[in-house]
């Protein structure tokens, strides 16, 4: 159990401590992915920049992806799930969280240019995993930038999701990963409220300026 999203950067920063003298770019998924962004950011003395994906909720249950859609277009989907979907549907849905990824970006970094990670290593982090989509949309956002490595960070997983990106990235770390039923994300923090935008923004200006004194 994790305290709330800080405690579990702060914990996920030691897990990470072997790529202390190593050229990171960490990533972060908005929004609470950015909390333990950031936290892993100060520990690595790396710059933070974020990969906004969106899940893509079923018509029935919006809380459960079905898909996801990284800000480049690039969309990943459960096809068991879609395979009883109307395709009109789900290409509005696409478009809409798409739309709503672009806008959250220029929203969240204002403009800022994405750090450059080419032949560096990118570590994504999230607050954890359940179906996995969103974080598969966000590692090949990622592996168009040509980094040198990808990792992905987080501090929960479900089992079956865990083997699903191990083959997908150079390194996984995953500090618990529970057996049996998953359930919610939220059900391993005490404290999981919801982060907001404001937050988010400034996490991400606190952060840019620190490595521009450094």
């Amino acid at each position: 159990m994790f305290l709330d999203r800080t405690d579990a950067g702060k914990r996920l920063a030691e897990a990470l401590s072997k790529y202390k003298r190593e050229p990171v770019v960490v990533y972060a998924l908005p929004r609470g992915g950015v909390v333990l962004g950031v936290e892993v950011a100060r520990a690595l003395d790396a710059p933070l920049d974020l990969i906004v994906v969106r899940k893509i909720g079923h018509p029935l249950q919006a809380e459960y992806a079905i898909g996801a859609v990284a800000e480049d277009g690039f969309v990943v989907t459960n096809p068991d799930e879609v395979a009883a979907l109307s395709k009109a549907w789900l290409d509005r849905a696409t478009a809409a969280e798409l739309k709503e990824a672009q806008r959250r970006r220029m929203l969240f970094l204002q403009g800022r240019k994405s750090v450059v990670v080419s032949d560096k290593i990118a570590i994504i982090v999230d607050d954890g995993l359940a179906t996995g989509l969103t974080m598969r949309a966000a590692i090949h956002q990622i592996r168009q930038r040509s980094p040198r490595k990808v990792v992905v960070a987080v501090p929960v997983a479900a089992a079956e999701t865990v083997e699903k990106i191990r083959a997908d990235v150079d390194d996984l770390v995953v500090l618990y990963i529970p057996r049996g039923w998953f359930g919610a994300i939220g059900a391993f923090y005490q404290n999981f409220d919801q982060v907001s935008d404001d937050e988010v923004m400034t996490l991400i200006n606190v952060r840019a300026t620190a490595v521009a004194a450094e």
